[in-house]
Protein backbone atom coordinates (compact mmCIF):
# COMPACT_ATOMS: atom_id res chain seq x y z
CA UNK A 1 0.00 0.00 0.00
CA UNK A 2 1.43 2.95 -1.36
CA UNK A 3 -0.64 5.57 -0.19
CA UNK A 4 0.97 8.25 2.32
CA UNK A 5 -0.63 8.77 5.86
CA UNK A 6 -1.52 12.04 7.79
CA UNK A 7 -2.04 12.20 11.31
CA UNK A 8 -3.15 15.68 11.82
CA UNK A 9 -3.71 17.08 15.96
CA UNK A 10 -5.93 20.18 16.90
CA UNK A 11 -5.06 20.73 20.50
CA UNK A 12 -6.26 23.28 23.22
CA UNK A 13 -4.91 23.33 26.55
CA UNK A 14 -4.15 19.55 26.06
CA UNK A 15 -0.80 20.27 27.89
CA UNK A 16 -1.34 17.35 30.10
CA UNK A 17 -1.89 14.43 27.52
CA UNK A 18 -0.37 15.87 24.10
CA UNK A 19 2.72 13.91 24.67
CA UNK A 20 1.40 10.71 25.31
CA UNK A 21 -0.75 11.16 21.76
CA UNK A 22 2.64 11.73 20.02
CA UNK A 23 4.23 9.36 21.23
CA UNK A 24 1.53 6.51 20.32
CA UNK A 25 1.72 8.32 16.67
CA UNK A 26 5.43 8.07 16.46
CA UNK A 27 5.46 4.39 17.83
CA UNK A 28 2.85 3.13 14.93
CA UNK A 29 4.03 -0.20 13.09
CA UNK A 30 3.09 1.41 10.17
CA UNK A 31 4.68 5.04 10.71
CA UNK A 32 2.84 8.25 9.32
CA UNK A 33 4.48 9.68 6.54
CA UNK A 34 3.87 13.31 8.96
CA UNK A 35 2.66 14.31 11.95
CA UNK A 36 0.50 17.76 11.64
CA UNK A 37 -0.16 19.26 15.73
CA UNK A 38 -2.48 22.61 15.37
CA UNK A 39 -2.47 24.60 18.24
CA UNK A 40 -5.42 26.68 18.90
CA UNK A 41 -4.50 29.32 20.51
CA UNK A 42 -3.24 27.30 24.13
CA UNK A 43 -2.40 29.30 26.66
CA UNK A 44 -0.66 26.14 29.17
CA UNK A 45 2.22 24.33 28.98
CA UNK A 46 1.33 23.37 25.52
CA UNK A 47 4.01 24.68 23.31
CA UNK A 48 6.83 23.93 25.84
CA UNK A 49 5.64 19.79 25.77
CA UNK A 50 5.29 20.18 21.54
CA UNK A 51 9.21 21.73 21.82
CA UNK A 52 11.23 18.30 21.95
CA UNK A 53 8.33 16.36 19.03
CA UNK A 54 9.31 19.40 16.75
CA UNK A 55 13.28 17.65 16.48
CA UNK A 56 11.11 14.41 16.13
CA UNK A 57 9.81 15.53 13.12
CA UNK A 58 6.45 16.60 14.37
CA UNK A 59 5.23 19.96 11.94
CA UNK A 60 3.96 22.23 14.94
CA UNK A 61 1.22 24.89 13.46
CA UNK A 62 -0.14 27.96 15.91
CA UNK A 63 -2.98 29.90 15.46
CA UNK A 64 -5.46 32.31 17.55
CA UNK A 65 -8.15 30.25 18.91
CA UNK A 66 -10.78 29.79 16.34
CA UNK A 67 -11.93 25.93 17.67
CA UNK A 68 -11.34 22.95 17.11
CA UNK A 69 -12.90 22.50 13.75
CA UNK A 70 -11.01 25.67 11.84
CA UNK A 71 -7.88 23.89 13.62
CA UNK A 72 -8.83 20.22 12.13
CA UNK A 73 -9.08 22.10 8.68
CA UNK A 74 -5.89 24.19 8.89
CA UNK A 75 -3.85 21.03 9.48
CA UNK A 76 -5.85 19.26 6.62
CA UNK A 77 -4.79 21.90 4.30
CA UNK A 78 -1.06 22.01 5.62
CA UNK A 79 -1.44 17.91 4.91
CA UNK A 80 -0.12 16.18 2.10
CA UNK A 81 -1.16 12.39 2.66
CA UNK A 82 -3.79 9.98 0.43
CA UNK A 83 -5.22 8.72 3.85
CA UNK A 84 -5.58 11.47 6.96
CA UNK A 85 -6.49 10.56 10.52
CA UNK A 86 -7.66 13.65 12.82
CA UNK A 87 -6.46 12.62 16.11
CA UNK A 88 -7.72 13.82 19.01
CA UNK A 89 -5.28 15.20 21.37
CA UNK A 90 -6.36 13.17 24.38
CA UNK A 91 -6.34 9.95 22.19
CA UNK A 92 -3.69 7.17 22.48
CA UNK A 93 -3.89 4.65 19.62
CA UNK A 94 -2.78 1.06 20.25
CA UNK A 95 0.82 0.46 18.21
CA UNK A 96 -1.01 -1.19 15.21
CA UNK A 97 -3.95 1.04 14.87
CA UNK A 98 -2.81 2.80 11.33
CA UNK A 99 -1.50 -0.76 10.25
CA UNK A 100 -5.00 -2.53 10.91
CA UNK A 101 -7.14 0.71 9.86
CA UNK A 102 -5.45 1.44 6.36
CA UNK A 103 -5.37 -2.40 5.77
CA UNK A 104 -9.31 -2.26 6.05
CA UNK A 105 -9.21 0.55 3.72
CA UNK A 106 -7.23 -1.06 1.19
CA UNK A 107 -9.51 -4.84 1.60
CA UNK A 108 -12.25 -2.52 1.08
CA UNK A 109 -11.79 0.14 -1.91
CA UNK A 110 -15.74 1.16 -1.71
CA UNK A 111 -14.99 2.63 1.93
CA UNK A 112 -14.27 5.67 2.32
CA UNK A 113 -13.23 6.16 5.88
CA UNK A 114 -12.05 2.72 8.51
CA UNK A 115 -13.04 3.63 12.42
CA UNK A 116 -12.84 1.10 15.16
CA UNK A 117 -13.78 0.44 19.21
CA UNK A 118 -12.58 2.70 21.77
CA UNK A 119 -12.00 3.45 25.21
CA UNK A 120 -12.77 5.76 26.96
CA UNK A 121 -10.91 5.93 31.00
CA UNK A 122 -12.75 2.49 32.16
CA UNK A 123 -15.53 2.68 29.88
CA UNK A 124 -15.54 0.98 26.41
CA UNK A 125 -17.11 2.36 23.73
CA UNK A 126 -18.02 -0.60 21.33
CA UNK A 127 -18.40 0.16 17.40
CA UNK A 128 -20.56 -1.45 14.97
CA UNK A 129 -20.73 -2.31 11.49
CA UNK A 130 -21.48 0.95 8.97
CA UNK A 131 -25.35 1.60 8.87
CA UNK A 132 -26.56 4.93 7.23
CA UNK A 133 -29.82 4.46 9.08
CA UNK A 134 -28.88 3.90 12.09
CA UNK A 135 -26.03 6.95 12.20
CA UNK A 136 -29.26 9.01 11.51
CA UNK A 137 -30.15 8.43 15.34
CA UNK A 138 -27.15 8.50 16.80
CA UNK A 139 -23.24 8.65 16.40
CA UNK A 140 -21.08 5.43 17.30
CA UNK A 141 -18.10 6.60 15.36
CA UNK A 142 -15.17 8.61 16.58
CA UNK A 143 -13.29 11.42 15.39
CA UNK A 144 -10.13 9.50 15.03
CA UNK A 145 -10.75 7.61 12.12
CA UNK A 146 -8.76 7.15 8.82
CA UNK A 147 -10.46 8.82 5.93
CA UNK A 148 -9.11 8.95 2.15
CA UNK A 149 -8.36 12.53 1.25
CA UNK A 150 -10.48 12.65 -1.97
CA UNK A 151 -13.90 11.83 -0.12
CA UNK A 152 -13.13 14.16 3.08
CA UNK A 153 -15.68 17.16 2.77
CA UNK A 154 -14.33 19.50 5.08
CA UNK A 155 -15.47 20.31 9.04
CA UNK A 156 -18.21 22.56 9.13
CA UNK A 157 -16.99 25.45 11.27
CA UNK A 158 -20.15 26.68 12.86
CA UNK A 159 -20.38 22.87 14.25
CA UNK A 160 -18.49 23.28 18.38
CA UNK A 161 -20.02 19.89 19.70
CA UNK A 162 -20.75 16.54 17.86
CA UNK A 163 -18.48 17.71 15.12
CA UNK A 164 -18.02 13.94 14.82
CA UNK A 165 -21.32 13.02 14.28
CA UNK A 166 -22.15 16.18 11.64
CA UNK A 167 -18.66 14.81 9.37
CA UNK A 168 -20.21 11.17 9.37
CA UNK A 169 -23.73 12.19 8.58
CA UNK A 170 -22.23 14.35 5.68
CA UNK A 171 -20.40 11.93 3.87
CA UNK A 172 -23.22 9.31 4.48
CA UNK A 173 -25.15 11.80 2.47
CA UNK A 174 -22.84 12.09 -0.44
CA UNK A 175 -22.99 8.54 -0.63
CA UNK A 176 -20.00 7.55 1.18
CA UNK A 177 -19.68 4.40 3.71
CA UNK A 178 -16.88 3.23 6.61
CA UNK A 179 -15.69 -0.11 6.95
CA UNK A 180 -15.58 -1.13 10.89
CA UNK A 181 -12.41 -2.92 12.18
CA UNK A 182 -13.93 -4.85 15.46
CA UNK A 183 -11.20 -4.36 17.61
CA UNK A 184 -10.35 -1.44 20.69
CA UNK A 185 -7.72 0.34 18.65
CA UNK A 186 -7.02 3.69 21.11
CA UNK A 187 -8.15 4.98 24.34
CA UNK A 188 -9.06 8.34 25.46
CA UNK A 189 -7.23 9.60 28.77
CA UNK A 190 -10.32 11.05 30.75
CA UNK A 191 -8.47 13.90 32.55
CA UNK A 192 -11.99 15.75 34.23
CA UNK A 193 -12.68 19.28 34.64
CA UNK A 194 -10.00 20.82 32.21
CA UNK A 195 -10.76 23.11 29.45
CA UNK A 196 -10.60 21.20 25.74
CA UNK A 197 -10.77 17.99 27.30
CA UNK A 198 -13.44 15.58 26.73
CA UNK A 199 -15.88 14.62 28.93
CA UNK A 200 -18.12 11.45 29.17
CA UNK A 201 -21.09 10.85 31.63
CA UNK A 202 -22.88 8.24 31.94
CA UNK A 203 -25.81 7.15 29.38
CA UNK A 204 -28.62 7.38 32.27
CA UNK A 205 -27.89 11.18 32.42
CA UNK A 206 -29.00 11.73 29.13
CA UNK A 207 -32.13 10.34 30.01
CA UNK A 208 -33.25 12.11 33.19
CA UNK A 209 -36.18 14.50 31.97
CA UNK A 210 -34.11 17.34 32.89
CA UNK A 211 -36.71 20.44 31.79
CA UNK A 212 -39.55 18.57 33.39
CA UNK A 213 -37.01 19.34 36.55
CA UNK A 214 -36.84 22.81 35.79
CA UNK A 215 -32.78 22.59 35.48
CA UNK A 216 -30.28 21.09 33.47
CA UNK A 217 -26.29 20.48 33.67
CA UNK A 218 -24.87 22.97 31.73
CA UNK A 219 -22.75 20.00 30.47
CA UNK A 220 -25.90 17.88 29.14
CA UNK A 221 -27.56 21.46 27.66
CA UNK A 222 -24.25 22.33 25.40
CA UNK A 223 -25.10 18.90 24.69
CA UNK A 224 -28.51 18.76 23.84
CA UNK A 225 -28.05 22.45 21.76
CA UNK A 226 -25.60 20.79 19.64
CA UNK A 227 -27.53 18.11 19.03
CA UNK A 228 -30.52 20.23 18.00
CA UNK A 229 -27.54 22.06 15.34
CA UNK A 230 -27.00 18.90 13.70
CA UNK A 231 -30.26 17.31 13.69
CA UNK A 232 -31.51 20.52 12.24
CA UNK A 233 -28.61 20.64 9.94
CA UNK A 234 -29.28 16.74 8.37
CA UNK A 235 -33.02 17.13 8.34
CA UNK A 236 -33.52 14.51 11.26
Amino acid sequence: MNEKISIIIPTYQHAATIGACLDAALAQTRKPDEIIVVDDGSTDDTQAVLTPYRDRGVTVIAQPNAGSNPARNAGFAASAGDLVMFCDADAVMAPDALEKLSAALEAHPEASFAYSSFRFGWKRFEGRAFDAAALRKMNYIHTSSLIRREHFPGFDSAIKRLQDWDLWLTMSEAGRVGIFVPEELFRVIDVRGRAGISQWLPSIAYKIPWKRLGWMPKSIAKFEAAKEQVKKKHGL
